[in-house]
């Protein structure tokens, strides 16, 4: 156990892949602290391990070398049921592409998470309430209207917010963003921005992978990634 007042802490983390004949470092000893409510962006190139390491503090992943400590618990030693409470959660997730599911309807892929977490047996007990908080997400997001709909009828900025709304139904700790406007033009990628700049001020502590400084500019503490270190202030 790690003691300190941050919810989110890594240390020491490598990771590399292989590909091929060749043996690519990615990471490269990776040290990095949240506070609570913090809203950090970590930028860098394509290539600099953004997404690497943003996968393995959600637990997507695991580092070659090194440690994740979320609330000063090692997430290394859960077991694989405590992993996955964690995953599903303690963390919710945004990504650049969505990840919505076109089979389900809107308000259906913002319920994934708390059905996967309720198991049968509770989703009979607690679906009601689920859907309930659901809604309540959508209409705060702009989405009543799209609750019925499918993803491929949306926008690429209605989808992102349907991603938001499922990332914050099971009221997640922490919030992992990867280029979340990074499919999106510029004006609905402000609009997503100001949803992130609205759960940071109620709050939310957020991490937030991105190349573009000026998103990187809005977030209260910046770490800038390249060639697998954190770059020097």
């Amino acid at each position: 156990m790690i003691e300190n007042n941050y919810i989110l802490t890594c240390r020491d983390i490598f990771k590399s892949y292989r590909m091929g004949a060749v043996h690519l470092e990615v990471l490269k000893g990776i040290d990095l602290n949240v506070e609570k409510g913090e809203f950090v962006a970590v930028k860098g190139a394509s290539g600099s391990g953004k997404s690497t390491l943003l996968h393995i503090l959600g637990a997507l992943d695991k580092p070659d070398k090194g440690s994740v400590f979320f609330q000063g618990k090692n997430i290394s030693a859960f077991s694989g049921r405590k992993i996955n409470e964690f995953r599903n959660k303690k963390i919710g997730f945004v990504f650049q592409f969505y990840h919505l599911l076109d089979e389900l309807t809107v308000l259906q892929n913002v319920l994934i998470a708390p059905m996967v977490q309720s198991g049968t047996i509770g989703w009979l007990l607690h679906s009601a309430k689920a859907k309930k908080a659901a809604s309540r997400l959508l209409g705060e997001l702009g989405l009543t209207a799209r609750a019925e709909h499918r993803p491929y009828q949306l926008s690429g900025g209605e989808r992102q917010r349907v991603a938001i709304a499922r990332a914050l139904i099971n009221e997640p700790d922490v919030i992992l963003a990867d280029e979340p406007t990074g499919n999106l033009d510029s004006g609905t990628g402000n609009d997503i921005l100001k949803i992130f700049e609205k759960l940071h001020s109620a709050g939310q502590t957020i991490v937030m992978v991105t190349h573009d400084d000026r998103i990187a500019e809005k977030a209260s503490k910046i770490i800038k990634l390249a060639d697998g270190v954190i770059a020097p202030a």
